[in-house]
């Protein structure tokens, strides 16, 4: 998930630009130079491009569809994997993720830094879970296709409730392929229970709309069954609303910065928590699949006093914008850098825990949650 900020979205005007390869192999080529195509009045290139292949391609293409890779290649060459223009498609896929109700198959997947598609997330009695899909595992390609784009392989994957996807996924040196049928989700990104009588635990699987309300449910109902203590989970929460992050912060915290943003100019914003907050004694879990909401929320905590506990988080410190398109699409831009209470840099650093231990795979037990239980014995 991507983090988004609830302004309003501007109307921007994309001047197209085209990005020609081709690699051939085995192939017959003919190669030749002169004129340009006839009729070629413009000396720009992307209209040379177009004379080229209307007059010589062989075979049959939609202009539209051109025009979209055009637009697709243009922000690509910004080098920024969280920048990207997406079709209205994609575009509706992208924001009825941030609402928590979809059609698919219920996983949550995030592009590593070797741009591997990494399912951190399945929802509990989803399609996704049903047909085995566990959270590490690697997607390769859908409907027999591979993507490089995490927008448009999340829009493949997304589709109408009652049809089938096939997705190839690797676990391990395992390669698998399964076929899924797509249903309506409902996902819910908080969870609660109590642990050890006096413990309340409450997991935040991702910022979506509500979390924040659901998560003041959560905590008003560990408190009412007793809790003196309290655990965070933020471990496999790759982000999402920025105000929601925001929103969880402010019961934990006084009056007082949650985060600063700062965009290219150096103009700065800061959001702050009103006074108040729970005197439950917390702890806050993270490893290196919490990225960017989930580190706002654990930098603002850490910079307060709380102690985390696990792995370093993701490093994912930028905030995007999305701004619509007059015909539907849109533009999702890179636009500010965030920073802690502290001014702590968190993009490509992350968030230090102050216990570090990691959760073994090669056993069943969960040594992270078991010290952070053991923290608050202390």
């Amino acid at each position: 998930m991507e983090v988004r900020i609830r302004r309003s979205l501007f109307i921007l005007a994309i001047v197209g630009a085209f990005l020609l390869g081709a690699i051939v192999m085995g192939s017959v080529i003919l190669i030749s130079g002169g004129d340009k195509p006839s009729g070629v009045q413009s000396d720009s290139k992307f209209e040379t491009l177009k004379s080229y292949i209307d007059q010589y391609y062989l075979n049959e293409y939609d202009e539209n569809e051109l025009m979209e890779y055009a637009y697709k290649g243009y922000v690509t060459g910004l080098g920024d994997p969280y920048s990207a223009y997406m079709t209205q498609e994609e575009y509706d896929s992208f924001m009825a993720s941030a609402t928590g109700s979809y059609s698919g198959i219920g996983v949550t997947f995030e592009e590593d830094d070797k741009g591997q598609f990494i399912i951190i997330d399945v929802t509990k009695d989803s399609p996704a879970e049903k047909a085995g899909l566990k959270s590490r595992d690697q997607i390769l390609t859908v409907d027999g296709k591979t993507y490089d784009d995490i927008e448009i392989i999340a829009a493949k994957i997304r589709g109408k409730a009652g049809t089938t996807v096939k997705l190839e996924y690797m676990r391990g040196e395992d390669i698998k392929t399964v076929e899924i049928v797509r249903q309506k989700i409902e996902q819910e990104s908080v969870e609660y229970k109590m642990l050890n009588g006096d413990t309340g635990y409450i997991e935040i699987s991702s910022f979506i709309d509500n979390t924040s309300e659901d998560f003041a449910k959560a905590l008003k109902a560990v408190q009412k069954k007793g809790a003196s203590n309290l655990i965070i989970d933020l471990r496999d929460n790759g982000g999402g609303l920025v105000d929601e992050s925001v929103n969880v912060a402010d019961e934990f915290l006084d009056e007082g910065v949650v985060c600063y943003v700062e965009d290219k100019n150096g103009n700065s914003d800061t959001y702050k928590a009103k006074d108040g907050k729970t005197d439950l004694n917390t702890v806050v879990l993270i490893n290196e699949n919490s990225a960017s909401s989930s580190e706002i929320l654990a930098a603002a905590l850490k910079d307060n006093g709380y102690k985390i506990i696990g792995s370093k988080s993701f490093g994912k410190g930028i905030i995007q914008s999305t701004m619509e398109l007059d015909d539907g699409s849109a533009l999702k831009l890179t636009v500010m850098e965030y920073l802690s209470p502290d001014k702590h840099k968190i993009h490509e650093k992350g968030v230090k825990p102050d216990v570090k231990i990691k959760d073994k795979e090669s056993t069943d037990a969960d040594e992270q949650l078991d010290k952070a239980l053991e923290e608050l014995n202390e």
